[in-house]
């Protein structure tokens, strides 16, 4: 066990969980600076990796930081130096907004999850791609691959769904290395009827327009999916990816299910509604993986996301078909010298990942 695991064992698990998130931002915030940043990267930064060609893209590892660590793209400096392939900000909205009411962020120590009903909680478009164009100026040939997470702002309702979404592809796409459509979070009201794919179709392909008229070149465009669809669904969404020429699918997003936890269900009562994400997760992530993998066939991007907890997990999503890995709750159970450890863990077991184009 690591001496961060103890320290969160024994002492950081008893603080509430979103103001620790807020602290791990301010260091991070800390760890990008200059003269702060190379050594970082001495210390937390994967030595070995094994680099990943997909989307057009070339990602440094195959392990990635998934949406909703750094929603608003402050920290992507320290991020950097820590070994992550590639870092999902967001998610991102057209206006901005302060989410559900607190609580609303609690770990389920007894499980490694989080559960988390945020509600979007974001600077908005505007502002987010403010930041990442001071990003892009300032290391304008840095390796990180930054992709960005965009959802609908919760008063716009449907009606406004799509012309939302457009406006935040029109805004950020000219600085993302890729963007991801999210239809899937459980915690904005209505917003995972959007995965009917007849409600999909026009929505990916309005977005995708925007983006590629916005930044003036074709950003990969990947859809986010929930685990909580039935498999006949999954089908449905891998089929209209395949038609329309999506670049990529990301599966999956938190659950609402609460099957199998080993949390007392007093925990679990006190955690409440929301998106549950951790090792419980694992298995139906899995199972998604598989099916899309075998429906899409071997070019479509896969981006597999839930309960990944090791170099062994991601190991076994890239041989199980996937084209890349994110992991979000490990790294917070983990700490920071996770990313780089899993990174060059992944290398030294040799071979080389699913590689789409």
């Amino acid at each position: 066990m690591t001496l961060y695991r103890r320290v969160f064992d024994a002492a950081l698990v008893r603080v509430d969980a979103e103001r620790a998130h807020r602290g791990a931002l301010a260091l991070l915030r800390v760890a990008g600076l200059p003269g702060v940043a190379a050594g970082v990267r001495r210390t937390y930064g994967a030595s070995a990796t094994l680099p990943v060609e997909a989307m057009g893209l070339r990602f440094a590892g195959p392990l990635g930081l998934a949406a909703g660590f750094d929603k608003d793209a402050r920290v992507l400096g320290g991020l950097a130096g820590l070994g992550f392939g590639f870092v999902e900000v967001g998610t991102v909205t057209g206006q901005p907004q302060s989410g559900n009411p607190r609580p609303r962020l609690c770990r389920l120590p007894a499980d490694r999850a989080v559960v988390n009903r945020m509600g979007f909680n974001n600077d908005g478009a505007v502002a987010v791609a403010a930041r990442l164009a001071a990003w892009r100026r300032r290391l304008p040939s840095t390796p990180l691959v930054i992709g960005v997470n965009i959802g609908r702002t919760k008063t716009v309702g449907d009606a406004g769904a799509l012309a939302d979404y457009q406006a935040s592809a029109r805004l950020l796409s000219p600085y993302a290395d890729y963007l991801v459509v999210n239809v899937s979070s459980p915690n904005t009201p209505g917003l995972r009827d959007l995965q009917a794919v007849e409600r999909l179709r026009p929505l990916l392909l309005a977005v995708r327009d925007e983006a590629n008229a916005s930044a003036g070149r074709r950003v990969p465009l990947l859809v986010k999916i929930a685990p909580d669809l039935f498999d006949d669904e999954v089908v449905a969404i891998a089929d209209l990816a395949v038609e329309i020429g999506l670049d990529g699918i990301v599966a999956c997003n938190t659950t609402t299910s609460r099957e199998g936890l080993r949390s007392d269900p007093h925990a679990m009562a006190a955690a409440g509604a929301g998106g549950l994400s951790g090792p419980p997760l694992a298995a139906r992530s899995r199972e998604v993986l598989e099916l899309l993998r075998e429906r899409v066939g071997p070019d479509l991007a896969l981006v597999s996301v839930g309960g990944v907890s090791d170099a062994v997990d991601v190991r076994a999503r890239l041989t199980a078909g996937a084209t890349l890995v994110q992991a979000y709750t490990a790294f917070v159970y983990e700490g920071p010298a996770w990313p780089g450890r899993v990174q060059r863990e992944l290398a030294g077991m040799g071979g080389q990942p699913v590689v789409a184009r």
